[in-house]
């Protein structure tokens, strides 16, 4: 019997048996390794939430997941190393802010479009980022910080991570909201921005929670407002940009799992049962907790109107700063 009668006869038996003809053809999904793309180094705070959620998907999905770092060009390498492969469900990514809501306007071109070329599995969750000072900076509030810097424009820099970063793009926007000039002072990554701010040789910048729990609640910086809807358990006396007068500065960074467009609805729901579940594992609430991360437990539909609400929210901010990196 050649290929094309075999699948032709369980494609018929698949429907008798109202059952989709690729999973006849397939079998139960998983039946292999799953390749988990992360777009950063490994280490970083990414890394480490994508293998933590990887171990506990495992045990339920009974199939190893096996993670596969493809750092560089602001998550645009592993991106269309994922939107090319094929979709069945095992090449998935952890996708962030950068990918599916601020590099369509950041670069001129991408080789693929984060709206139509990936499937929506599930979001992951969420961190604010706060707006921190070096312990001697002059201002000891909020107030008092928006007041010096109105009375020095650019004459107070601010560090961030790198050109584009949610950290760089939440100062654009708090720039943008209260009319301010505060210089952008970029680093190549989270730890030397952290480490010059500690230090006193910039003074202040947005940190993720993260990335900066430890150095917050050690005292080593002084958190003047965070950028969520509500104040965080972790800092309760730190109050919201909203609280101190700042309207419609909410600035979080979230993460998602995606995959190439176009994998089976089975194998999403799958996916995304799974997923969900994971957050229910202790020692995936305990990383979160670590990292004041809020858990976002839903659906596929859920996770793609979120990224493209905040696509919709972050263009105008990164078009109006004139952001390119490209």
């Amino acid at each position: 019997m050649d290929r094309r009668t075999l699948l032709t006869r369980l494609a018929a038996a698949a429907a008798a048996a109202g059952v989709a003809p690729w999973a006849q053809a397939q079998g139960a999904f998983p039946d292999q390794i799953i390749k988990w793309v992360v777009p950063y180094p490994a280490g970083g705070g990414t890394d480490v939430i994508a293998r933590t959620l990887a171990e506990a998907m495992r045990v339920t999905l009974g199939q190893q997941i096996v993670i596969d770092n493809r750092p560089g060009a602001s998550t645009n390498i592993g991106a269309e190393l994922v939107a090319r492969a094929k979709p069945d469900g095992y090449t998935i990514m952890s996708a962030d802010n950068a990918l599916l809501a601020f590099n369509e306007f950041l670069f001129g071109k991408l080789p693929f479009n984060p709206e139509k070329d990936f499937t929506y599995i599930g979001a992951i969750g969420k961190f604010p980022l706060a707006l921190v000072v070096h312990p001697d900076f002059p201002a000891q509030d909020f107030k008092a910080f928006l007041a010096y810097v109105k009375a020095n424009p650019g004459k107070v820099n601010y560090a961030s991570p790198g050109n584009g970063s949610p950290h760089h793009l939440a100062m654009e926007m708090f720039k943008n909201r209260t009319g301010t000039f505060i210089t952008h002072i970029p680093y190549r990554g989270a730890a030397p921005a952290m480490n010059d701010v500690m230090a006193g040789q910039v003074p202040a910048m947005f940190l993720d929670l993260a990335s900066g729990l430890p150095i917050m609640q050690g005292k080593k910086v002084r958190v003047l407002a965070i950028g969520s809807a509500t104040r965080s358990k972790l800092l309760p006396d730190v109050p919201t940009l909203a609280e101190v007068g700042v309207a419609n500065t909410e600035v979080f960074a979230f993460q998602g799992l995606v995959g190439p467009a176009g994998i089976p609805a089975p194998v999403v729901n799958r996916l995304n049962t799974d997923l969900n579940r994971a957050f229910t594992v202790p020692a995936v609430q305990k990383r979160f907790s670590d990292f004041g991360m809020e858990a976002m437990p839903g659906s596929p539909q859920q996770f793609a109107a979120l990224a493209r609400a905040e696509a919709l929210r972050w263009g105008p901010i990164i078009k109006a700063a004139g952001i390119k990196l490209d």
